[in-house]
């Protein structure tokens, strides 16, 4: 049996949440609570279930609570935070693969839910592809009101990013190798999309593997589809 490549994990949690705000959520983004789990710590969760340390997470100046919540909540995982409050998602992005870790990382958006199982049969699939790999996770479940989409080619190549349509979305979970980790994104792009898009038209090897079902969640409609999905899983 082949041998899982040992990995680290990173999770973004530096937005803002200001559409859950907005809907009337008063807590920080990262502890809006899906059937009564705060986001953050499924995600813990999820990295834990895939014998995934450390992790690194950054939070916003505003998300400070977090830090303490997660030393509170998890005192045997090995989990080390940024405090930053950061400009964009792929300045966030950057930070956290920074982080003084070895080797390649899984990095999560907090607000990508998704189910244990699911997640770690994502990180048994990616770390089957080539260690120079990037590997994105992708779903055919659109639940986001600005998609990035994805066109996929032969093995699951990642043929372009972006389009207005395409095969599948991103899902939130993103393999890095070290050496990725360790580049600097381009002056110009704003945002973690862009850079992705970038990675793709520079030729880059990045692979897609699917997760049927993450809920990206940004607003109450998305925590009542993620509920319901939850609790569609309890009753299966």
């Amino acid at each position: 049996m082949r041998r899982r490549r040992t990995l680290t994990g990173g999770i973004i949690a530096a937005g803002e949440g200001r559409r859950l705000r907005a809907d009337g959520w008063l807590v920080p983004k990262p502890l809006v609570p899906v059937d009564g789990v705060p986001l953050l710590e499924t995600v813990i969760r999820n990295f834990l279930a895939a014998d995934i340390e450390p992790v690194t997470l950054i939070v916003s100046e505003g998300g400070r609570d977090c830090v303490e919540w997660s030393r509170t909540r998890f005192r045997d995982a090995d989990l080390r935070f940024i405090v930053k409050t950061t400009a964009s998602s792929l300045e966030s992005f950057a930070e956290v693969a920074a982080a003084n870790t070895p080797g390649p990382m899984l990095i999560s958006t907090v607000d990508a839910w998704c189910h244990s199982v699911d997640f770690v049969r994502f990180v048994t699939a990616a770390t089957a592809r080539p260690s120079t790999a990037i590997v994105l996770a992708v779903t055919p479940l659109v639940a986001d009101e600005n998609p990035l989409w994805v066109t996929l080619g032969a093995g699951g190549r990642v043929r372009r990013l972006g389009d207005r349509a395409g095969d599948v979305v991103t899902a939130g979970l993103y393999l890095i190798p070290e050496a990725l980790r360790r580049e600097s994104p381009p002056r110009g792009l704003g945002r973690l999309r862009d850079f992705l898009a970038w990675l793709v038209e520079r030729g880059d090897a990045v692979y897609a593997e699917t997760i049927e079902t993450v809920v990206d969640v940004d607003r109450a409609c998305d925590v009542a589809l993620a509920e319901s999905l939850a609790q569609a899983s309890r009753s299966a």
